[in-house]
Order: C-alpha cells, then sequence, then structure tokens
C-alpha cells in the first residue's frame, strides 16, 4: 500500500541525523513495466562533509557530483568490480553528505526481488547495499533521481524505529573514518547485512565533525 513520500525537508540535515530517522521508512521501486517493488529500511550508514571515509572528502568529480547537490536525491555509485550502491543525499547544495542504504526487509514484489537476485530466500535479497540494489534494479540510471518528485524511486513513511531498538557500530567496508558510529541498525532484526566494522584507524588531523 502505497503510503506518503518524504518531503524535501526531511533530508535537509546532517546525514547523521537523517540515517536513523530512515530506519522503518519504505524504498519504493517502480520498474519500467510499472511493477512496484519495496522494502522497509533496517540499516544505514552516514558520511559528512570532511569525512575521510566518504567520496567527496577529496572534492566533486564527475562520479560524486550528486552529492554536492540538493537534498532528497539518489547518489548511486558502482564499487567493487560488480556492485551498485544507493545513497540519500543530505543537507544542503554544497554540503556533500549521504546516507548509504544498507539493507531492507522486502516487502513487494518479491518475486522480481528473487529473480532479479538468484535467490529465494527473503532474507537474502536485501541484506547489503549491493544486494538491495541488484533486487530493486538500481544502477547507474538512477543516480540523481529525485526522491521527492520523481517517478521511478522514492522513500515513503513507514513506521520509525523506537530509539532503544536502533543499535550504532562503526561503518562497514571503511579503513579510514573507522571511528565515528555511524552505522544505524534495527537490532536483532533478521534482515540486517552481515557486515562488520573494520578495526579502528585514525587520520592525521581529522576527528568526526558535528552536526
Amino acid at each position: 500500500m502505497a503510503g506518503r513520500r518524504l518531503s524535501r525537508s526531511f533530508y535537509r540535515r546532517p546525514a547523521v541525523e537523517v540515517a536513523p530517522d530512515l530506519l522503518g521508512s519504505v524504498l519504493v521501486r517502480v520498474l519500467p513495466d510499472g511493477l512496484r517493488l519495496a522494502g522497509r529500511i533496517v540499516e544505514t550508514e552516514a558520511y559528512e562533509p570532511g569525512d575521510p571515509a566518504s567520496h567527496a572528502f577529496r572534492g566533486k568529480t564527475q562520479r560524486n557530483a550528486v552529492m554536492f547537490g540538493p537534498p532528497g536525491h539518489l547518489y548511486v555509485y558502482f564499487t567493487y568490480g560488480n556492485h551498485w550502491m544507493s545513497n540519500v543525499v543530505a543537507r544542503r547544495v554544497g554540503e556533500p553528505s549521504a546516507v548509504l542504504l544498507r539493507a531492507l526487509e522486502p516487502l513487494e514484489g518479491t518475486a522480481e526481488m528473487a529473480s532479479f537476485r538468484g535467490r529465494g530466500r527473503p532474507m537474502d535479497l536485501c541484506s547489503g547495499p549491493g544486494k538491495l540494489c541488484q533486487a530493486l534494479a538500481i544502477d547507474r540510471r538512477l543516480d540523481g533521481a529525485d526522491l521527492v518528485r520523481g517517478p521511478a524511486v522514492w522513500l515513503e513513511e513507514g513506521t520509525p524505529a523506537v530509539p532503544n531498538a536502533i543499535a550504532t557500530t562503526g561503518r562497514v567496508g571503511v579503513s579510514v573514518g573507522v571511528e565515528p558510529q555511524w552505522r544505524f541498525l534495527v537490532r536483532s532484526d533478521p534482515f540486517v547485512s552481515r557486515g562488520r566494522p573494520g578495526p579502528p584507524a585514525k587520520v592525521r588531523g581529522w576527528s568526526a565533525p558535528k552536526p
């Protein structure tokens, strides 16, 4: 059942605020044939300006340009040679900040998701950032997509996760900027990813920025 889309103002905040507030929201993808796929967000990661783990740390490029644009857009990139990753852009224009969507609980279109993934077990469909993009057919063509007004992908209000149900850890798959506890997940949820934070690694002259 369709819900109300998240507003532009929802995203116009630091990623460390948007990331936990996205838990419980519903990511919707409408395929070209009109089929609706949807999943409840159960895991996110925040990336802020000045963050050495962020793609924007060394400045604006053609690849990361969406991160520097207006909030409420989708930033999609290719990594590890075979995975697409999807991020929600936060803050304001010129303040590169994004939230990586790490895991979903599948809700609608699960048969199509299973076909895209080549997997049938519900817990295997969207339990990781690359998996969820494959399951929902998200790729470079959706880079820059407007999540507030666009027709192909957006986020809807769901049932927010209560604060005491949210766990925080270091981020997964980064070798710098490991100290911040900017990975947010619904505690004990069976659909979260199996990723584990790496060991602490410090970057000289950098400390986690405050919202």
